[in-house]
């Protein structure tokens, strides 16, 4: 009988069939996560002639679901820290897929409205949970490349959305590209079965003989037999989750996490709201401004691809400050550039530093807290951050409603990029769980070595 640390188990891993499973399930629910999200903005310019809303109200309904998400963020990031994340992500994927199927049966906005909140509570939750569960099995080397894999689904539904909306919604109408968010539903069953529970909870709840099957997929060239000790990093315990988030020196890392979320993810909700009627009051079509949705996801896809890949090689923290920055001077210049190239340029580095930092600091977040708090550290982060995801639509709103020059609302949705930079700036390295973790197993090495 010999102790095993299941951490460094799967941190020694080389990725392989299991990784390849996970990232893949894991892949398609971010894709409907992001396609939901931008689904609203694809459809925002025709709900506000059908129904004659103002754009404050317009703003106003695509804010709702954001309400719905900061709850489902804190709700659901806590509660997977106590019954496992791969309930929770079923439990949240059931939510945001049947009711923002439903509003493609909405006939009023308020009908529409409660439909969105109460999708909105499961789009709050999934993302934190496949996020956590992704960091607790991937291979030390390439943590923050497969969350950034994955995360390029939200990318590729945020794609999806305007392109079905460019070509479905004239024949079918707006409520038909309501009615595709339906099918996580049915592959839910298969999901289910094939997805782990992360190893710190089996080893929590008992359960042994999942949690020895799970490490040889994980790392098949382990001797791991049932008799085994198990054993983990030993962190502050506490039974309020929340509590840990400040223990261990890291009270401002978390408020800066936060204030960072807050920042980006105003960016992010108020240019998937109001891009494509930004782009109409500045002349152009509908199918247009519609395309410059399509780059601005674009744009994240690539920018999270290739600095997700680098956060591996010289750390986090060194490549998000510069691109929190890099998005707040594109929209600032986006404002002012008449030539279409530089424009579509523009979008897609706007799509990379906000959307795209946006994927790459939820892996940072989940590499810089134990497993024991993983979730509520990034579903708190994520609830926080939907203030100002909330407070995006209703800017946007609020700016077209007072007809102010196009380019000063670019550079009310810059502003913040700056913020994000400087309150990730102030974030110390050396007390991310991860950095434990590694000095551990130096420390380990080296008696290993002397005995």
């Amino acid at each position: 009988m010999k102790t095993i640390n299941s951490a460094e188990v799967i941190a020694n891993s080389k990725f392989n069939r299991f990784h390849l499973s996970l990232l893949i399930w894991s892949f398609l629910i971010i894709l409907f996560d992001g396609y939901d999200l931008v689904v609203y903005g694809t459809v925002v310019p025709i709900l506000i002639e059908k129904w004659g809303l103002t754009p404050v109200e317009a703003g106003a309904i695509g804010s709702y679901g954001l309400f719905g998400m900061m709850f489902g963020a804190i709700l659901f990031g806590t509660l997977a820290d106590r019954i496992g994340r791969k309930n929770v992500i079923a439990i949240t994927l059931i939510l945001f897929s049947l009711f923002t199927f439903l509003c493609g049966f909405a006939e009023t906005p308020t009908m529409f409205s409660t439909y969105r909140f109460l999708a909105g509570l499961g789009l709050g939750g999934i993302m934190p949970n496949v996020i956590a569960l992704l960091t607790d099995y991937a291979p030390k080397t390439m943590r923050s490349m497969i969350v950034s894999v994955v995360l390029c689904g939200y990318s590729v539904g945020g794609i999806l959305a305007p392109l079905l909306g460019i070509f479905i919604m004239p024949k079918f109408g707006w409520e038909s590209i309501f009615w595709f968010a339906g099918l996580p539903l049915v592959m839910l069953p298969i999901m289910y079965k094939q997805l782990p529970e992360t190893a710190s909870h089996l080893i929590r709840t008992g359960k042994r003989d999942k949690l020895v099957a799970t490490l040889l997929k994980v790392n098949p060239g382990m001797d791991i037999q049932q008799n085994d000790e198990f054993e983990e990093l030993r962190e502050k315990d506490t039974k309020v989750p929340i509590i840990g988030l400040f223990q261990d020196k890291r009270a401002l890392s978390t408020v800066m996490f936060w204030i960072a979320f807050f920042s980006c993810l105003l960016m992010v909700y108020g240019l998937n709201t109001w891009l494509p009627k930004l782009m109409i009051d500045a002349g152009y079509g509908l199918n247009s401004s519609l395309a410059f949705l399509v780059t601005l996801q674009g744009g994240a896809i690539i920018g999270t691809l290739i600095i997700g890949r680098l956060c591996d090689k010289y750390g986090s923290k060194k490549m998000l400050v510069p691109m929190y920055a890099s998005g707040a001077i594109a929209l600032t210049l986006l404002g002012f550039s008449g030539n279409s190239f530089v424009i579509y340029l523009l979008v897609a580095i706007a799509g990379a530093a906000t959307i795209g930092a946006q994927n790459i600091v939820q892996a940072y977040v989940s590499q810089y807290y134990p497993p024991s708090i993983r979730s509520t550290a990034l579903g708190m982060a994520s609830g926080i951050g939907r203030i100002g995801g909330m407070l995006g639509p209703l800017l946007g709103g609020f700016l077209l409603s007072v007809s102010l020059p196009i380019h000063l609302n670019f550079i009310a949705f810059a502003i913040p990029g700056l913020l994000a930079a400087a309150a990730l700036a102030i974030v110390p390295v050396r007390n991310a769980h991860s950095n434990k973790v590694d000095t551990n197993t130096r420390r380990d090495s080296i008696n290993d070595a002397a005995v």
